[in-house]
């Protein structure tokens, strides 16, 4: 819930460990994706890189957050190029805690999936934004006038 505190968490990330409150002072956007290689979550990760230096000047982080695994990550990351770390949710933990996992259809069958979402966490560690269900075009410059935005009244 935007305002409230996102508790401390660790996840094997392309770089190694992740830790959350390492990210303490700066916010963090948090987006996740439903699959490593597949054309929404490769368009949307090619924005999100594509925006990722004026991000950086904002002082926020990006990372992306998927059920792959740690090796699918790091091919993907390293095939789009992409200067943020990868999160690997195989065990849905993260998936569950921020409530992204839903029932969807593909193809004509229900499957178990993560809701295309993204999460702003301020630099004390409070979840500043949400967006869920996110449709891929245009999002990663929503997020960004929001970190933007959000600077300038700190």
């Amino acid at each position: 819930m935007v305002g409230k505190k996102v508790g401390d968490f660790t996840a094997p990330s392309t770089s190694g460990t992740f830790k959350l409150s390492e990210h303490r002072g700066r916010p963090l956007v948090l987006y996740f994706y439903p699959k490593d290689n597949t054309p929404g979550c490769t368009i949307e990760g090619a924005h999100f890189r594509d925006l990722y230096k004026k991000f950086e000047k904002a002082g926020a982080a990006v990372v992306g957050v998927s059920r792959d695994s740690l090796k699918s990550h790091e091919g993907f990351k390293s095939k789009m190029k992409f200067p943020f770390d990868l999160i690997s949710d195989a065990d849905e933990k993260l998936s569950a805690r921020f409530g992204v996992i839903k029932m969807k259809n593909m193809y004509g069958k229900q499957v178990r999936g993560i809701e295309r979402s993204t999460f702003v966490i301020d630099g004390k560690g409070n979840l500043a934004r949400e967006w869920r269900g996110v449709k891929v075009p245009g999002h990663a410059e929503e997020v960004l006038k929001f970190v933007l935005k959000f600077v300038q009244t700190l």
